[in-house]
């Protein structure tokens, strides 16, 4: 018995007995036994009661790709060069980075568990299978890198309008490349570029988006964060509806960048901008310093007023931003 093939069995929250498992599998108990361990290993909260079998705390649904492609619409679908689910893989950004000379435009690589995600700055990225949204695109662009100012801003308006799809419309953007929701992170947006400054390049979009936490993941975390679990009472999207719903915005959004740029996207960032107004506080190489936050510029630069009353751009490379205490 894989893993897979356990999380599946159990993915419909019902308690499932040992024996059950171990018949249906053709395999030992023992066995059983072992996968379960694997699947507790990898964050999924397996609950075991002694004579009541193993059941999963709420009900969960596998990702499908073929699913995923049968709802999108017909001309976003055609657009898609490539949508692969993986069941485990290290990271969803890097296989399409191997890739990319092979690939179509718009490839997509989901996959269910990453055993090597990241975030921004190398972060970690917790990866429970069955719980969560890890995706990545390959978006291909002729003007070089410096026509993809903004392009993690747009990334974002662009999950903002896919959460919409599903009726959930309480998160806002946190600058440079976080959404939060009631001020813990809900998701991020990592954009690693490849090819020429100023001629054909290609960008890798990753996208993590928590839809079930378990508590031991929030504690592990290291930041405050929310899932959308919360965010809707209990009650969140079918992982494919929402998947679907991810690419297609992404598939139209990214077209929209590559004619547009970031302008195309600014009044919607604007309008989800959970630091405009806010009191910061900037760390940079040259030191901190506690600002006013005033929007982006037409650059996606983060632009803060200083306590002189100057106003000044800070672009995504150089700094941190964190809520300050004054």
């Amino acid at each position: 018995m894989l893993a897979r093939d356990l999380l599946e069995a159990l993915a419909g929250g019902d308690a499932v007995s040992g024996a059950v498992l171990a018949k249906k599998a053709g395999v030992t108990r023992a066995a059983v036994w072992k996968q379960i361990e694997a699947l507790r290993l990898k964050g999924v909260p397996v609950e075991a009661k002694v004579g009541g079998g193993y059941r999963l705390p709420w009900p969960t649904e596998l990702l499908d790709g073929q699913r995923i492609r049968a709802a999108l619409p017909p001309a976003i679908s055609a657009g898609v060069g490539m949508l692969e689910v993986h069941w485990e893989i290290d990271s969803t950004s890097s296989e399409l980075a191997r890739r990319i000379p092979v690939l179509d435009d718009l490839a997509f690589v989901i996959a269910e568990s990453q055993s090597a995600g990241r975030g921004r700055r190398g972060r970690p990225w917790l990866s429970p299978p069955g719980m969560n949204l890890y995706l990545s695109v390959l978006k291909r662009f002729d003007g070089g890198f410096a026509s993809l100012s903004g392009l993690s801003l747009a990334v974002g308006v662009m999950l903002i309008r896919a959460l919409g799809e599903v009726g959930i419309r309480t998160p806002g953007l946190k600058w440079p490349n976080d959404v939060l929701a009631g001020n813990a992170k809900l998701a991020g947006i990592l954009v690693e570029l490849s090819g020429e400054y100023s001629g054909p390049c290609a960008a890798v979009i990753g996208v993590g988006v928590n839809i079930r936490l378990p508590d031991d993941l929030h504690e592990r975390a290291g930041q405050p964060i929310t899932d959308l679990a919360s965010v809707t009472g209990g009650d969140p999207p079918g992982r494919n509806r929402f998947a679907g719903a991810v690419v297609a915005e992404l598939t139209e959004g990214l077209r929209t960048f590559e004619r547009h740029g970031f302008a195309a996207f600014a009044d919607e960032y604007a309008a989800n901008d959970l630091l405009r107004g806010e009191s910061l506080r900037i760390i940079d190489p040259r030191g901190e310093y506690i600002a006013v936050g005033e929007g982006v510029d037409e650059r996606g630069a983060l632009r803060v007023r200083r306590s002189d009353g100057e106003l000044v751009s800070v672009d995504s490379a150089e700094v941190s931003v964190r809520r300050s205490a004054a």
